[in-house]
């Protein structure tokens, strides 16, 4: 039986070479009653299936200033961001985010509501925001972070902002603190146009 590709893109999910139930090579076809390449074991009949990552972090206020990380890991090395990490298992997206930033910032924080979720289809992720007032000014970035601080918003390096994630949410906060509504934000980001 021939299978015909669906009328919309999915886009090949991240490949695995071994069944981590038996260990047996595993194959990529579209099984029974599916419609996407999958990893398949033809030895134990596993299917394994591959889904987004979910990016957790906050868009931390004190004051009038937006706090930035400045990152210390690739990718985008040296470039700023707002305190944001993939979720771990166990923890809510709300539990994710407030580590993150206590793990890149050393930030004490009160989460606020969530701000922002973007779809990031071409890099298999998901990224939710929340806003979050600060505590106190006092930053104790970690080994992930190579600085923190704090920026008023003619002062935010936008050429050195690492993610279009990151961009787009500070877009909205402060399109947001004119009318002084902050509603959620649910938007996706485009695969940029080649080079």
């Amino acid at each position: 039986m021939t299978l015909q590709a669906p009328d919309f893109y999915f886009p090949a999910p991240r490949t695995q070479k071994f069944c981590s139930q038996c260990g047996t090579l595993l194959s990529r076809h579209i099984p029974p009653d599916d419609n996407r390449l999958r990893d398949v074991c033809n030895s134990c009949g596993a299917v394994h299936y591959q889904n987004p990552r979910n990016v957790v972090g906050v868009l931390p206020i004190w004051e009038d200033k937006i706090l930035l990380c400045r990152r210390a890991i690739e990718p985008r090395y040296d470039k700023w961001t707002l305190p944001a990490g993939f979720m771990e298992l166990g923890e809510t997206t709300a539990q994710g985010a407030m580590r993150e930033t206590q793990e890149e910032a050393g930030a004490q924080i009160e989460l606020g509501r969530l701000y922002t979720v973007i779809d990031v289809p071409h890099a298999e992720q998901v990224h939710f925001f929340y806003l979050a007032k600060v505590l106190s000014d006092e930053l104790y970035p970690g080994p992930e972070s190579l600085d923190a601080a704090f920026f008023k918003a003619e002062d935010i390096p936008w050429s050195e902002l690492a993610f279009r994630t990151v961009v787009t949410t500070l877009e909205h906060y402060l399109a947001d603190l004119e009318t002084g509504v902050f509603p959620i934000h649910h938007y996706d980001i485009p695969l940029p146009p080649p080079k």
